[in-house]
């Protein structure tokens, strides 16, 4: 009997990847609320037999892409979504999910699962914190039930553009836009990699109903 049958019931096992970023607690603990069985974790073999990772994110991009990289993260992440295994990143954790971030003229690589760049929004007055309204992609997962609801951001830098371009019959992403000064991506679902701009563990029900979207979209057993 594994270890995630074995502890979690009916709760699947979620990982939240504990590579030295900050935030984690209340992540853990919101998953916790969504109906996960919620790990903070650096136990490799733990989290790749999960059924989900989370990827929490706080700071500059460059910061956690060295974070990630020390901790041999990012070879986790990819791993995971080599073998089609569910990811979720959340603020920074989203960012570092593009090619490269772009903060006060510093250039950094990111994990280049999405092309693209993360810069800094074009708007009077930054960061970006409060509460905003988004438009939920066509097809969306992690919206279900909150589409018309207000989720927390905290962030001067987003995607403000998207440029993959999926053959079909493939799925096409589901890409959720918000409004700050210019559009940007507050939310992608890419097959096994789903992610979020805003902090859902800040966002109320709203936050924790998409998390619990998120759960319920896990494979079981």
């Amino acid at each position: 009997m594994t270890e995630q049958h074995a502890s979690s019931g009916e709760r699947p096992l979620v990982a939240v990847l504990d590579y030295g970023s900050g935030n984690v607690h209340s992540v853990t603990k919101a998953l916790a609320l969504a109906g996960a069985d919620a790990r903070l974790t650096s136990d490799r073999a733990l989290i790749q037999d999960a059924a989900g990772l989370v990827v929490p994110g706080v700071g500059a991009f460059r910061a956690v892409m060295d974070a990630l990289r020390e901790s041999r993260g990012d070879e986790l992440i990819e791993r995971r979504l080599a073998g089609g295994l569910p990811v979720l990143g959340i603020c920074v954790g989203m960012q570092i999910l593009f090619e490269h971030g772009v903060e006060r003229g510093v250039d950094t690589e990111g994990m280049g699962q999405w092309p693209g760049a993360v810069t800094e929004l074009d708007a009077p007055v930054l960061p970006h914190m409060g509460w905003n309204t988004v438009r939920a992609g066509e097809g969306s997962t992690l919206f279900s039930g909150v589409e018309d609801e207000r989720f927390y951001f905290v962030h001067s830098f987003a995607a403000q553009h998207w440029t993959l371009d999926v053959i079909k019959p493939f799925r096409q992403p589901a890409l959720t836009w918000c409004d700050y000064g210019t559009p940007f991506l507050a939310a992608v679902e890419n097959g096994p990699l789903s992610a979020t701009q805003f902090h859902p563990e800040k966002s109320g029900d709203a936050g924790i109903r998409v998390l619990t979207n998120w759960i319920g979209s896990l494979p079981q057993g």
